[in-house]
């Protein structure tokens, strides 16, 4: 229990760290947060800096999704690991990401936190929320839209995949909270007025 609780805590922490941010500086790019969207994910570096920048992101924001969780299986190993663990391990991670105690809570939309957690959760249920989400990225070429569809489908495929109902929670949560990070995207969708994916030029 104790241990469990120190995971929590620590992951929320890890969280709240931004790979966006970090990506830039080390691609010496603007400040994701000055620049574009202003916000510091994936998509926003990937428009300021450019795919290489884009990449680090998003590997850095699944990473502090997956890798909780993936700890979360080791520390209970070899009994199975309680359903309300990786519940509050997943949600803890989106939690940082979304409200980071680093930068005032201010944070990012949560798309790849939440596809981090669900990849370490079980593979077919990120494996399946990844194939949504290219599937309409290469329909529309509008990221917001992609992830809006596939993390509202999200609870239905972890449901079939793992009926938990702590799981399942967390997930609606997730993509209730998603949705409203979303919500001036979603504003712009419905006007018509959401901008493709566009990438930085690269030397």
């Amino acid at each position: 229990m104790i241990q469990d609780i120190v995971l929590i805590i620590a992951t929320y922490l890890l969280g709240s760290v931004s790979s966006g941010i970090i990506a830039c500086k080390i691609m010496r790019c603007p400040d994701p947060r000055t620049e574009g969207s202003k916000n510091y994910g994936a998509t926003n570096v990937l428009r300021i800096c450019g795919k290489k920048a884009a990449a680090l992101t998003l590997a850095g924001d699944m990473l502090k999704g997956f890798i909780p969780v993936l700890i979360a299986h080791v520390l209970h190993y070899p009994n199975f690991t309680p359903a309300w663990v990786f519940a509050s391990v997943g949600m803890a991670a989106f939690l940082g990401h979304l409200y980071p105690i680093w930068f005032n809570f201010k944070g990012g939309k949560g798309v790849a936190t939440a596809l981090g957690v669900q990849l370490s959760l079980h593979w077919m249920i990120g494996g399946a929320v990844v194939g949504l989400w290219l599937i309409n990225f290469k329909l529309f070429h509008i990221s917001s839209l992609s992830a809006l569809i596939s993390m509202a489908i999200a609870p239905v495929i972890l449901w079939l995949v793992w009926p938990s109902s702590e799981l399942l929670a967390m997930q609606i949560i997730m993509s209730a909270l998603l949705f409203w990070q979303h919500r001036s995207n979603i504003q712009r969708l419905m006007e018509g007025t959401e901008e493709k994916v566009k990438v930085a030029d690269e030397d």
